[in-house]
C-alpha cells in the first residue's frame, strides 16, 4: 500500500519559511493538498471547518503551541486519532516524552530532509 498523495495535510508553523520548507519537501514527495496554519489557534478553525488527514506542527509557537494544539486535537472526539507529526528543533526529553503522553504520533528533529519526511509520513499515515 503506498501513500495517497493527495490527502489533506495541515502544516502549522508560527514562522512562514518553516511553512513554505515543509510544504516544497512534501511537493517533491507528490503530495498537493497542503494548507498552512500560523498558530494552533488557527489550525483548530482549520481543522473544525474541514477535514483533514494529517497535522505537521512545530512544537514552539505563540499564542497555542504544538503540544497544546495536540492536547486539543486528542480531546475533540471528532479529531481525535488524526495523525499528527511533532516538528521541533530541540531533543529535550523532557518534552519529547510529554508529546507523547499527549498522543503524539511522531515527531521529527529540525534539522531534517525529504527522506526523513517520507520515512514519518509512511508511518504516521500507515502506508
Amino acid at each position: 500500500m503506498g501513500l495517497d498523495l493527495g490527502i489533506p495535510i495541515l502544516v502549522v508553523d508560527d514562522y512562514p519559511a518553516m511553512i513554505t520548507m515543509i510544504r516544497r519537501m512534501l511537493q517533491s514527495l507528490g503530495f498537493s493538498n497542503i494548507s498552512p496554519a500560523t498558530d494552533g489557534i488557527e489550525a483548530m478553525t482549520k481543522l473544525k471547518a474541514a477535514r483533514y488527514r494529517l497535522v505537521i506542527s512545530d512544537l514552539r509557537m505563540d499564542k497555542v503551541d504544538g503540544l497544546e494544539l495536540l492536547r486539543q486535537i486528542r480531546a475533540d472526539q471528532a479529531l481525535r486519532n488524526l495523525p499528527f507529526i511533532m516538528v521541533t528543533a530541540t531533543s529535550d526529553r523532557d518534552l519529547v516524552v510529554e508529546a507523547k503522553s499527549a498522543g503524539v504520533t511522531d515527531y521529527i528533529v529540525k534539522p531534517f530532509n525529504s527522506a526523513t519526511l517520507k520515512t514519518k509520513l509512511t508511518k504516521a499515515l500507515g502506508a
